[in-house]
């Protein structure tokens, strides 16, 4: 059988007699090299291919970045929209969530971050040098204590306290009176804590003295240890009662006994964002925040 040559050398040939595929073609070449069956070739026209390819891939590259998710900086933030810190009393932390969410929507170009804590220890960690645009608090007395840290403090609602028990109000509590029962367990906020102070103004009024089996550094975990039975009664805001759906019941005090909470709130002097601090103080006081705090059970502001 005659072998097809290629510049004078053998070529093997399949069965039915046709050279194979992967033999390189023999001109208009400028370079070629086969190995294993492989061709690459350098053609004449290869850079303006390979020009085109790049250009392409580099659109490629720009739409996906453009559909894709949004370019962000190095801090973590999307390029284009800064982020806000408000520290915020634990008891405002469902209101002010929603707040954020309606803000974001109303200024796209800012993302809101919260810190919910005890009042007095958002003042500590203000005092400290903690990064935040935005201070909202439980009282005026940790307001004030901030001084010259924040900037013209602001009354945006009010609040009461209430005695947390069990659903169903297992033990007939009724009133504070019935906090001093013997064997009735009783938790309250750290009186450092502005829901403690409260309960501490409550109860002298009331001429009733307890021992608490504990004191929590929020009324939050005053709440958390009620819903947990962990406790038997305990004293909160009633907006507390309100966010715990239904995994504590609330008793009224008597307004005669009971004391009005104020929440003030302003944007921190060290603040880097200061106009959308300033937007944000704004918003929690106009006719929108103002609804989201009535829906919560917040009082209107004296």
């Amino acid at each position: 059988m005659n072998h097809p040559t290629h510049g004078g050398r053998a070529v093997a040939t399949e069965p039915n007699g046709e050279a194979p595929a992967t033999a390189c073609p023999p001109h208009h070449i400028q370079r070629s090299r086969c190995r294993g069956g492989l061709r690459r070739t350098a053609a004449a026209g290869e850079p303006r291919l390979w020009a085109v390819v790049v250009s392409l891939l580099a659109a490629l590259a720009l739409a996906a970045t453009g559909c894709g998710s949004p370019a962000t900086t190095e801090g973590g933030e999307a390029a284009g929209q800064l982020e806000l810190t408000v520290f915020a009393a634990a008891s405002l932390t469902d209101a002010f969530t929603q707040i954020g969410a309606d803000f974001t929507a109303a200024h796209p170009g800012v993302k809101v971050a919260f810190n919910f804590a005890g009042s007095n220890d958002l003042g500590t960690q203000i005092g400290q040098g903690a990064p935040a645009d935005v201070l909202a608090t439980a009282d005026t007395g940790t307001m004030d204590g901030a001084g010259d840290l924040v900037d013209g403090p602001r009354p945006f609602a009010a609040n009461k306290l209430v005695i947390a028990v069990a659903p169903g109000n297992p033990l007939g509590i009724t009133g504070l009176e019935d906090l001093s029962r013997d064997g009735i367990k009783v938790v309250l906020a750290a009186p450092e804590v502005p829901a403690g102070k409260y309960a501490g103004d409550v109860l002298s009024k009331a001429g009733v003295e307890v021992e608490p089996v504990s004191l929590e550094v929020s009324v939050k975990g005053v709440v958390t240890k009620v819903a947990l039975g962990e406790a038997d009664a305990g004293i909160v805001y009633t907006t507390d009662v309100a966010a715990a759906s239904g995994d504590v019941k609330g008793v009224p005090i008597p307004d005669e006994q009971n004391v009005v909470a104020v929440y003030p709130l302003a944007a921190v002097t060290a603040s880097s964002h200061a106009d959308a601090a300033a937007d944000f103080v704004d918003y929690v006081l106009s006719a929108e925040g103002q609804r989201v705090l009535e829906d919560h059970g917040f009082l209107p502001a004296p």
